[in-house]
């Protein structure tokens, strides 16, 4: 029997994608992106609806990335220090702690401390999961499964903001943050029972920068940055957006954006493995920004629906790619912090973007319903410098893909 690779398989061994401890921790990772769903939906509603201005609940929607960044310098080097099971249903529990704290809250302050509880729990989460499923996958498929890891994603984003937003209208916000702790908790039940490989530490937790961020995976997290910008004032206003323009169901938005992600998500996944990831990034970026100018012009839901339909033709193709960059460019051993720096450019991009959305709204000299369609248009801007830098870098993110790719298969 060959020798297990760091948290991972044994080499050779995982000849598919659907193996059992992928399964696990797609599970894992759909269980946590629902309860998010339901959060980042509900939250900017819930602190609207307790009397707060378009910038405070943008403050408040972005204010997990705070946490998010900041325990990542302490995070990051754990990640391939120690056993990332563990480490898992740690954070797990935290964020379980920062829901309940949700479901007790009346008040803008005492969601603000569940916001940034939150963060701390969803800045290890996110890339022990990539990490892990990234472990767990051939390497000749990483692009193929990641893209199929991130449909727990999709379907979580079809169903979750829907949930969240009918619960919250039939049971009221904080018994609906109750359900979402009891997702959580699910989650943390299956981390706990988890068969994951034998152990073996090879490197010395340090807080230094290189286990903090990995250079060859900066690049990635750079596009990271700049398309998560424009994709956090969607979660954020686009309830808010929808109900100013006399939308009703507007969770239809999330449902059709999930639903074609389903479709194309495993197209786009083979067509990289195959052909390049530039394939698919180049015409992602621009059917994201142009999902942006569509919305900005929607006064009926059907206008809204086709915004959604470029929308997940544009970032929900773009993220996996940009992952499946990240996870390429390093050996097994430093998934890890190839995570934490994909994450990092993630939560930066997650911090601002609500943040500026909320002081465009609010600085424009318009009516309510066309403050918000003139941040959805400025917002396009990121977009633009997206494909401009990827432009600018894309020999050399693919040269580094491909000699990560070599790396890997030695």
């Amino acid at each position: 029997m060959s020798q297990k690779t760091l948290e991972g398989t044994a080499e050779g061994e995982t000849k598919t994608i659907w193996n059992a401890l992928f399964l696990n921790i797609f599970i894992i990772n759909f269980c946590q992106s629902m309860g998010q769903q339901m959060m980042n939906t509900l939250i900017p509603k819930y602190a609207d609806s307790l009397g707060a201005s378009a910038s405070v609940v943008g403050m408040v929607s972005s204010m997990f990335a705070v946490t998010a960044l900041a325990i990542r310098p302490i995070a990051g080097p754990a990640f391939d220090c120690f056993q990332k099971k563990k480490l898992l249903l740690a954070a797990l529990i935290v964020m379980d702690a920062a829901y309940f704290i949700y479901s007790i809250s009346t008040s803008i302050p005492v969601i603000v401390a569940a916001r940034l509880i939150h963060g701390c729990g969803i800045g290890c989460v996110a890339p022990l999961c990539l990490a892990m499923a990234s472990d767990a996958l051939p390497d000749h498929l990483l692009s193929s499964g990641i893209g199929m890891f991130s449909l727990g994603q999709a379907v979580s984003q079809a169903i979750g903001p829907s949930v969240g937003l009918s619960l919250s209208r039939n049971i009221g916000y904080n018994n609906t943050f109750r359900i979402g702790a009891a997702v959580i908790s699910l989650a943390c039940v299956l981390a706990f029972f988890m068969k994951t490989p034998e152990f073996h530490r090879t490197s010395k937790y340090e807080i230094k920068l290189h286990k903090i961020v990995v250079k060859e995976a900066v690049l990635p997290a750079v596009l990271m940055f700049f398309l998560s910008m424009s994709y956090s004032c969607v979660n954020s206003f686009i309830a808010i957006y929808g109900g100013l323009r006399g939308v009703e169901n507007i969770g239809l938005y999330f449902t059709v954006y999930a639903v074609c992600l389903l479709v194309t998500r495993p197209f786009s996944g083979r067509i990289a493995d195959k052909y390049g990831i530039d394939k698919v990034l180049i015409p992602g970026i621009i059917g994201f920004a142009f999902s942006f100018f569509l919305v900005s012009r929607a006064e009926s839901l059907a206008g809204f629906l086709v915004s959604a339909v470029f929308s997940s033709c544009g970032y929900g193709i773009c993220q996996p790619m940009v992952q499946s960059l990240c996870m390429k460019c390093v050996p097994k051993e430093r998934r890890g912090a190839a995570g934490n720096t994909n994450y990092i450019g993630t939560d930066l991009g997650m911090l601002l973007g609500p943040t500026i959305g909320g002081m465009v709204i609010e600085r424009a000299a318009a009516p309510a319903a066309s403050a918000y369609s003139s941040m959805y248009c400025v917002m396009i801007l990121p977009m633009a410098a997206a494909f401009v830098f990827f432009l600018f870098n894309r020999k050399r993110l693919l040269q580094k893909s491909g000699r990560g790719k070599e790396s890997l298969s030695r």
